[in-house]
């Protein structure tokens, strides 16, 4: 199956790694399409060339420039789109002979350990697309409605699982432990801790290590003092909000 991309930036990049395969690519003129091209083989082309050639076309440009992009393109291929808040029926009102699938990756589909939130649908084409991204990760499907929610949980995510561990780390840090070695030390706690989570639930998971009156017990404390759960809260009000 030929890949092509209509956008090389981060997601963009991060989906090809995953799928580690030659990729046609195109851009705006930035230049990552070749840089992407450089790195795993295929083409940097032209919008139009990209539609010729590829068996499945993945929407990676910003949003607002769904009609741009589409004018003076006529293609039945497979459109795979990753744009935030672009609808179904937007897509195909700007590609009518293309069967549109909708799709919320995340950047950890470059490791293959991502998370796509893949819209409900009832074409034949949407069990092709979940294979192809089950090649990089899970995919859970949502109704379209709550795709744009689902994705924020999802595409948000890493950002502040990575603002945690910095903070975490330095903390470590702070209290005499050298830097790479509290790196580790703060990676692999996130990484088992999500892999028990798979396992169990959150409350089973903290009474496990929480002892009354611990240590465990004063730093959840200090934590709900500073507020992280409404922190969170927030930061979900305002990326779905916004």
């Amino acid at each position: 199956m030929r890949i092509g991309f209509i956008g090389a930036g981060n997601m963009a990049s991060a989906l090809a790694r995953g799928w580690g395969k030659p990729v046609y690519a195109s851009d705006s003129g930035s230049g990552r399409a070749q840089q992407l091209v450089d790195e795993l083989g295929g083409e940097a082309l032209t919008n139009e060339q990209v539609f010729e050639r590829a068996d499945v076309v993945i929407l990676a440009h910003k949003p607002y420039q769904l009609e741009a992009v589409a004018e003076g393109i006529t293609t039945d291929k497979l459109v795979v789109s990753i744009l935030g808040r672009a609808t179904v029926a937007e897509i195909e009102a700007v590609y009518p002979r293309s069967p549109v699938i909708r799709v919320e990756p995340n950047t950890p589909t470059a490791v293959r350990r991502g998370v796509s939130v893949l819209a409900a649908s009832d074409r034949p084409e949407a069990q092709l697309v979940k294979d192809l991204f089950e090649r990089v990760g899970s995919v859970v499907e949502v109704p379209e409605r709550l795709l744009d929610v689902a994705g924020a949980v999802t595409g948000v995510g890493p950002a502040y699982w990575a603002l945690f561990v910095e903070a975490y780390t330095d903390a470590a840090i702070r209290h005499g432990i050298p830097a790479a070695q509290a790196a580790t030390l703060v990676t692999e706690t996130m990484a088992g801790t999500a892999a028990l989570l798979t396992q169990t639930d959150t409350l089973a998971l903290r009474r496990g290590v929480t002892s009354p009156g611990g240590s465990t017990a004063r730093g959840l404390a200090a934590l709900e003092r500073g507020g992280v759960r409404a922190a969170l809260a927030q930061a979900m009000d305002d990326v779905v909000g916004g």
